[in-house]
């Protein structure tokens, strides 16, 4: 097959997978600006979105839409619970122990879920029909165009939010100066539980369209998309969304080329070459800024 053939079908493959990053990566980067926090239990609530849609979908015979929303609900609600317990009575604390609370939030979601689901895969219902579709010599299928547009969807719905709703300027505010936002009357505790909802919410919508991709789920599902996410997150400079949308992007069309070009070995591995990389080069990521800060 032509090169270049192989090129532009891995970059369509790419940017399917991307999108579902750049989803779970605009939650990382979101509580980080607000509050300074890698919640490394993100990914796991992507794992419950999954789930949740699941059983919305093959228990209560929801349509796919119908599933999203009742899964990226109780995302939010699981999210809201977990800042409210786990993170906000450690704000003052060292950063180091919010930290190691969120890895500790992490792994006991997933021996949750793991009693809670059972330890093995479950197949996701066929909500959508497989079809393939041919432009040229390049293949691309109805799922990949679903997963692809809600994304982008969801990503202006974000852009609206922030941009222009009063939540979304107190967000900004937050971000921006806490004590002077509270000082101006701004609810700084509800703003951050908004934001935990929202990024939630994000996540669990990639967990439904990443269970209608792959057709499987598992408690674990979680671990790699969180960290890659992560990645995605840094790469873009965490704390800034435009550059979360585009960390993921990039992260998932890197992968599918290294695959294409390379082997699927180190399908894994390239997520943490690239989060080396732009430590090394430009910590503060492609639309960040460097800065000096004490932990």
């Amino acid at each position: 097959m032509d090169l270049n053939v192989i090129f532009f079908q891995q970059f369509i493959n790419g940017l399917a997978l991307g999108s579902v990053y750049a989803l779970i990566a605009l939650g990382y980067t979101m509580v980080y600006g607000i509050i300074k926090l890698i919640n490394f239990a993100h990914g796991e609530i992507y794992m419950l979105g999954a789930y949740f849609g699941f059983y919305a979908i093959s228990v209560y015979e929801m349509a796919l839409i119908p599933a999203m929303i009742v899964s990226m609900t109780l995302a939010a609600v699981i999210g809201v619970t977990l800042e409210r317990i786990a993170y906000r009575p450690l704000r003052q604390a060292p950063r180091i122990a919010a930290l190691i609370t969120a890895i500790a939030a992490s792994l006991f979601i997933q021996s949750t879920a793991q009693l809670g689901f059972g330890a093995s895969f479950k197949a996701f219902p066929q909500v959508i029909p497989f079809a393939r579709i041919q432009i040229g010599p390049v293949f691309l299928t109805n799922r990949q165009l679903i997963i692809f547009g809600t994304s982008i969807l969801l990503m202006i719905l974000l852009h609206v939010i922030v941009n222009y709703t009063k939540i979304g300027k107190a967000m900004q505010a937050v971000a921006m100066d806490k004590e002077a936002a509270q000082l101006m009357g701004i609810n700084v505790d509800r703003v951050i539980s908004f934001t935990f909802a929202l990024g939630s919410a994000l996540a669990a919508a990639a967990g439904i369209l990443v269970g209608m991709y792959y057709n499987r789920i598992d408690p674990y599902m979680g671990v790699m998309p969180g960290l890659k996410a992560f990645v995605a997150a840094v790469l873009g400079g965490i704390g800034v969304i435009p550059g979360a949308v585009m960390g993921g992007f990039l992260m998932g069309v890197a992968e599918n080329l290294v695959v294409a070009f390379g082997s699927s070995t180190y399908r894994d591995a390239v997520a943490f070459a690239v989060l080396i990389l732009v430590l090394l080069l430009k910590p503060g990521g492609l639309l960040g800024s460097n800065y000096i800060e004490k932990v």
